[in-house]
This record gives C-alpha cells, sequence and structure tokens, in this order.
C-alpha cells in the first residue's frame, strides 16, 4: 500500500508542476515593443524597473561615477534623444558615465543605460557613441535583461519540479542553478542581432550615419587582438560573430534608404573636444599600486601588498587575494565610526568566537584589534580585523583564511595590516592620472610621424592608434585633430 501512495503523491506532483509551469505560460505573455508580437516574459514591466532601480547603487558602488558633469549631461541628451525615437519612449532612462578604464558599455533592465569613460575615450564621434548608445537602449527596449531572468526562473521551475517527482535528485538542484546562472548570464546572439538593427534604426533616424558603429567594431577587434586574443569587457558581454561589422554597414544602408534620411551637420572634431582631457587607464588619485605598495594620494594613506598576491581597486573597497586563493585581505570603510561598535556588530552579525579584542595604537592611528574565529560544522576561518580611526573616519581592514591555513598565511596578512601607515612621499601624494588630450596637427604626415612629432614614445604608438581608430601608416593633413596620451 505505501508503494500505491508514493506512486499516486509523485504523479500528483507532476501533475501540479505542470498546471504550475501552464499558468507561468499563460501569465507571461507579454507584447514584444519591436515586433508587436506576444512574448514570453515572467517578470512585469515595473519588477523590470524595480531590477534596475535596485541595482543601480550597486553599479555606481562597484565603478564609481566619473566626475564631469558636461560630459555626463551630454552622454544623457544624445540617450535621451535616441529614448525618444525608440519603441518605449514612455519609459524613464537614466544614463551614467561610470569611473572604469576599461572599455565597455552596458543596459540594465528598466532603462539604466552605463557608459565607461573608457569606451567614450576610444569613440572617435558622436555618430560612434550614439550607435552604441542606440545598441544599448535597443536591449531595454526589446526587454532582453527581463527575457534572460525570465528563462532563469523557467528553468528554476524546472528544477523544483524535478526535486518535487524525483527527491533523489533534489541534492543536486543548487549545483544546478548556479549552473543557470551562469548559462544565462549573457545576452544570446539573436538578442545582440536585434539590438545591432535597433541601434542602426535609432541612430539613423536622427541623422547619424549608423557605418560609424561598424567603425567602432573595427576598434572592439584591435583592442582584443592587442590583448593577446582576450577578450575585452565589451566583446564579454557583447558576442561578436565575424560578420557583424559588415551586417551592420548593410543595415545603415537600407535604414538610409527605407527613409528619408538627412544627415547630422556634426563633425567629429565637435566630439574629439568634449573628450578633451579625459582621464585614461588608471586613475592614481582612487589608489595605484608601485613597487609593491598601495598608495592612495586623496586619502593620504599606504599599505604594503603581499608579492604575488592579486589586487582589485573598487571605489568603496580594496580587495587582494593570495596566489592560492586561501588567503584574503581586504580594506573597506566601515559601516560606523565607532570602532567598538563596529568590533560588535562584526562578532554578532558573523557569530564569530572572540580570541582577542584590545584598543591600540597602530603607527599612529587609533585602532581597536580584534582576532576572531568564524566556525561550524563545516568550516572554521580565522578573521583578523583592525578598525583604525583617520581623518574623522573608520576603515577596516582585515584579514582571513581558513584556521587550517593560518600559520601559513598569517605572516603575510599581519605584515600588510600593520603596514598601514600616513602617506608623506611627495611624488605619490603628486600623481597625476593620465588624460586623452586633443592636439591640432600642424605638419602633414602619417600617423606614426605625428605622434613622434608630439613626443609619443614608439611602444606607445600602436595603442594611440586604436585609440584614434586609424593605422600607423594614416595620413593626416595640417589642422586634423588627433589624440594623444599626456599627464
Amino acid at each position: 500500500m505505501r508503494t500505491i501512495h508514493n506512486k499516486n503523491r509523485k504523479k500528483k506532483s507532476v501533475i501540479f508542476v505542470g498546471l504550475l509551469f501552464l499558468l507561468f505560460l499563460i501569465s507571461a505573455c507579454a507584447v514584444d515593443y519591436v515586433t508587436g508580437k506576444h512574448t514570453f516574459n515572467l517578470v512585469s514591466e515595473q519588477q523590470e524597473i524595480q531590477i534596475g532601480r535596485e541595482a543601480d547603487p550597486s553599479i555606481i558602488s562597484q565603478y564609481g561615477l566619473y566626475d564631469d558633469p558636461k560630459l555626463t549631461e551630454y552622454v544623457d541628451g544624445i540617450g535621451q534623444k535616441i529614448a525618444v525615437v525608440s519603441q518605449r519612449p514612455n519609459l524613464k532612462y537614466t544614463f551614467r558615465v561610470v569611473d572604469s578604464p576599461i572599455v565597455n558599455a552596458f543596459a540594465l533592465p528598466g532603462g539604466w543605460v552605463y557608459f565607461t569613460r573608457g569606451i567614450l575615450a576610444h569613440f572617435n564621434s558622436e555618430a560612434e557613441l550614439a550607435g552604441v548608445m542606440g545598441h544599448e537602449i535597443g536591449h531595454v527596449v526589446a526587454r532582453h535583461g527581463a527575457e534572460q531572468m525570465s528563462k532563469a526562473q523557467l528553468a528554476g521551475i524546472g528544477l523544483l519540479g524535478m526535486s518535487a517527482v524525483s527527491p533523489e535528485l533534489a541534492k543536486f538542484s543548487d549545483l544546478a542553478q548556479m549552473g543557470v546562472g551562469l548559462l544565462f548570464l549573457k545576452f544570446g546572439r539573436n538578442q545582440e542581432s536585434e539590438s545591432d538593427r535597433l541601434g542602426v534604426e535609432y541612430s539613423t533616424k536622427l541623422g547619424y550615419d549608423a557605418n560609424s558603429m561598424a567603425k567602432f567594431f573595427q576598434t572592439i577587434g584591435r583592442l582584443s587582438e592587442a590583448s593577446g586574443g582576450g577578450l575585452p569587457d565589451f566583446l564579454s558581454t557583447h558576442p561578436n560573430p565575424a560578420d557583424r561589422e559588415k551586417t551592420v554597414s548593410r543595415l545603415a544602408g537600407d535604414w538610409q534608404k527605407k527613409i528619408d534620411y538627412k544627415p547630422l551637420n556634426i563633425s567629429p572634431r565637435d566630439y574629439l573636444k568634449r573628450i578633451d582631457g579625459i582621464v585614461y587607464g588608471n586613475d592614481p588619485r582612487q589608489g595605484f599600486v608601485e613597487n609593491n605598495i598601495f598608495y592612495h594620494p586623496t586619502m593620504r594613506f599606504q599599505f604594503p601588498v603581499p608579492a604575488n598576491w592579486k589586487l582589485a581597486n573598487l571605489p568603496t573597497v580594496v580587495q587582494m587575494v593570495s596566489t592560492d586563493e586561501k588567503a584574503y585581505i581586504q580594506f573597506a570603510l566601515a559601516s560606523t565610526n565607532s570602532p567598538d561598535s563596529a568590533a560588535n556588530k562584526l562578532v554578532q552579525d558573523n557569530q564569530l568566537t572572540v580570541l582577542k579584542r584590545q584598543n591600540t595604537k597602530l603607527n599612529g592611528f587609533p585602532a581597536l584589534f580584534l582576532d576572531a574565529k568564524l566556525e561550524n560544522e563545516t568550516q572554521s576561518i580565522r578573521v583578523i580585523t583592525y578598525f583604525i580611526e583617520k581623518d574623522k573616519s573608520l576603515f577596516s581592514f582585515q584579514g582571513l583564511t581558513a584556521s587550517a591555513d593560518y600559520e601559513q598565511n598569517k605572516n603575510e596578512i599581519l605584515n600588510t595590516l600593520n603596514g598601514f601607515r600616513q602617506l608623506t612621499d611627495k611624488n605619490a601624494l603628486n600623481k597625476k592620472p593620465l588624460r586623452v588630450r586633443i592636439r591640432t596637427v600642424s605638419n602633414p604626415g602619417n600617423f606614426k610621424s605625428i605622434m613622434q612629432q608630439f613626443g609619443m614614445k614608439d611602444e606607445m604608438i600602436p595603442e594611440l592608434a586604436i585609440l584614434n581608430g586609424v593605422e600607423e601608416t594614416t595620413n593626416y593633413q595640417k589642422g586634423d585633430l588627433i589624440k594623444i596620451i599626456q599627464e
């Protein structure tokens, strides 16, 4: 009788999951803004907007906003004009310039679009910016982010159903869901192609030559080659089939014939003047590493970096990890200005066992030292923390490693934490970022010879050629504008 009951229970579970799946399919019908046809989407428009709104602070925290109000206003103006000619003109769009040297642009569901200063530095005309802007707005209009999340949710439903029917497989569901998250992380090729088409459509309607968008794909390809075949960040989130440039050029011609195309009377010189002085590469004012020491000129501190450790310098945190990934150090602003409150919160939130706690001085700064363990059934982690008071701010400087690996990593962790001190080196304090400078050509010649005239080193010329979207043999005339890199 027990076997029969189990079979009936499994049969009911299958029926229930099937009905649940059917209910989702019925309720998930939405109208595609681009095609006007019904499409599958589990994420409502209000949810889509909320997702973007809630994710926006995380993006800002990760990258930081680039401090150039005029450039930000300019990018926003281009975006708002393109949004008006899109199929979702009533959606509120937010356009941001983020303070990152990587060459990338991306969009979140609900109308949040981001351009890095790195990609703005590599554009050579407003038409290139408009084409890529149209592409990113196309992702928002076509709700590609919502579609990807819907697929992930649907896969999750399938996993839940599998677990209900087969308890033996339930233990694998967490692992499977992790794989699903990775699988649906990026836009599919069809979605990228649709956004390319939309980018061409929107920019052409405004009078831009969408062939410039195709030209920018050349820049992306050259960046990929220059990095040894590794994909730059734009390509890591934008699959780039070999014929993409040709396809965009063909679409540009088709759209110019399709509408009453009236080219904008705008010169690439106008765009180049707008980015004159934009920061290029990493900004040392936000922290830099030299001779295994991390310097932060703006906040005037320094600390050693263990040899061969990987370091990520983000706007709100500096993270370091050992080569074997068995030890981790992070430096960040604490959530409170009270060392005691910060220490209490760390202990309570993580249920730490305190081994040592004392008020002390760290190279002249008031500090609270905390040595603790996080222990549960599956792990034991040693947590070493300094809460350091400096210039009316409280910093958390923390090292973590498995208790079993503590002796092996103790010296590197403690040497790094104990090495926090005031930055007084004038060279480090006065280190300035490199910037893109726009110069006027005085003497005609090819690109390479002109770069030499401006004092650019020969090893920099290939990088500068990519930055300018030209070849080293490209000829320039007197009066032409050109990008160089200087402080």
